[in-house]
């Protein structure tokens, strides 16, 4: 990316030494402790609804219900999977596996063509950062100069209490989450058996709560703006997936250079001043600390703060709004701000044509899934003097909600299935297993291999058809 024009006398950090440390970590190493300003403006009210959501979509859905199930569910331990009322089961394999190569693609195009949109919109970490746990610390120790002072104080009453309750209220919304991820693990009314028994009876689940309460709540108070710069990968794809056309947040520097401070007696275009009134607010309100102004940085995860910041600042001084914005490197360098353009919008329909298939996709498989098998270590068998059978294994997984009457038919000869045991009947959401006969006329048989075909049928209605082989003697006596 092109780097802001530099004014006569530039700092050390328009010289580039940004590049050569994080924001967060001070000259003797340590961590330096980040205290943003709250924002305010347009933008962020955006995010905030956005942000609202989410999290109530995040904490009401494991309350939903669909025909007696859970609206959403991911029990890993029973194999069991359940996306906006459907079931899915291992069988299902092959679906899971294009949805995350569709994904893939989808994330790949996305920030080529978005940037880090997701990363300050609907990424959980900012969600959860700056509009919950980043409110609580407004609300118990002020805006960001009072947090300041605070941290520097030493250890008195105010101190105390104020980092005390903070804490408490910050692990309780950790083990808050942490029920709620389980609630989508093992479904709303085993969450609320294992709270009737108590931690006595389930130790083992009960510890592991506290332990990804206690993941959770490091990473918030604690390791905060870290994850992004340190931990997340995606912050680190960016890099290679960026180009002079992706929408990023920036500042646009052939406007705001040469920087100078606001006097409101004199005409900048004559003084020879860019827009930027070098009052530093985008740098205030960054919950990562860096300068926007030096350019795409991997800290910047696109939060628009920067941009009511200074779209703020700009009303006041009575100038343009938009010196920093969603643009372009090449947009910036252009003069073009074209946002909706023949590549994004040719992007964004194959980003929509891959949801659509992968939704038809799960939306068309099969109700019923069936897996014939001949039963291991068993040949044939005369059955009466005139034919053969043979033993096979089915397993049926139904993945409806409703009890289903399985009926087999050979389809494609002469003969007949005899089921062992009562009718097959499957219950919703169950897998049923049963061994079955097929006898088949000596006549029929060619080889000592015979293909065959099984259909299956519930309510008169054909599921899917199965091929199989019939084996027979090597010499077959028809007489």
């Amino acid at each position: 990316m092109n780097q802001p024009k530099q004014n006569k006398k530039p700092d050390s950090k328009r010289q580039g030494s940004f590049r050569d440390h994080l924001n967060t970590i001070g000259d003797d190493g340590k961590r330096a402790w980040i205290y943003p300003k709250k924002p305010k403006g347009k933008l962020y009210k955006r995010r905030s609804i956005v942000a609202s959501i989410l999290l109530a979509v995040f904490f009401i859905t494991p309350f939903i219900k669909y025909k007696g199930e859970p609206f959403m569910l991911f029990n890993i331990f029973e194999r069991k999977f359940i996306l906006f009322g459907q079931l899915f089961w291992p069988q299902d394999f092959h679906l899971v596996v294009l949805a995350v190569i569709t994904f893939i693609v989808f994330i790949i195009l996305f920030t080529v063509i978005f940037g880090r949109l997701w990363c300050g919109w609907a990424c959980p970490q900012t969600i959860f950062m700056e509009f919950v746990f980043r409110q609580i610390e407004y609300l118990i120790e002020g805006t960001f100069s009072q947090q300041k002072k605070l941290a520097s104080q030493p250890w008195n009453f105010e101190k105390i209490w104020k980092k005390s309750l903070k804490h408490i209220v910050f692990f309780s919304i950790a083990f808050l989450v942490a029920n709620t991820f389980l609630a989508y693990l093992i479904g709303i009314e085993e969450l609320k058996q294992l709270a009737i028994l108590g931690p006595i009876e389930n130790l083992v689940t009960f510890v592991a709560l506290l332990l990804f309460s206690g993941a959770f709540y490091f990473v918030f108070a604690f390791f905060r703006e870290q994850v992004c710069l340190i931990a997340c990968p995606y912050g680190r794809l960016q890099g290679v997936l960026l180009d002079s056309k992706s929408i990023i947040v920036a500042y646009d520097y052939k406007r705001g250079e040469p920087r100078g401070k606001h006097n409101a007696k004199e005409d900048r275009a004559i003084t020879d001043k860019g827009d930027c009134i070098d009052c530093k607010s985008c740098i205030m309100v960054c919950p990562t600390g860096i300068d926007i102004r030096n350019g795409t940085q991997l800290e910047c995860i696109n939060c628009t703060a920067c941009i009511d910041a200074c779209d703020s600042v700009m009303d006041r001084v009575g100038l343009p709004k938009g010196l920093i914005r969603y643009d372009s490197e090449k947009g910036i360098s252009e003069g073009k701000r074209s946002i909706f353009n023949a590549r994004t919008i040719a992007y964004s329909a194959v980003l929509t044509i891959l949801l659509i298939a992968v939704g038809t996709l799960f939306t068309l498989r099969s109700d019923v899934e069936a897996t014939i098998l001949r039963v291991p270590a068993t040949l044939f068998q005369e059955h009466g003097p005139t034919q053969y059978s043979n033993v096979y294994k089915i397993q049926l997984v139904n993945k409806t909600r409703a009890d289903l009457p399985v009926r087999l038919e050979l389809a494609s000869h002469a003969g007949s299935i005899q089921v062992m045991g009562d009718p097959l009947l499957v219950k919703g959401g169950d897998i049923q297993e049963a061994n079955f006969l097929v006898v088949m006329n000596k006549t029929d048989l060619s080889a000592s291999n015979t293909p065959i075909v099984i259909d299956i049928f519930t309510d008169g209605k054909l599921l899917s058809s199965y091929m199989t082989t019939f084996i027979g003697p090597n010499k077959l006596d028809t007489k």
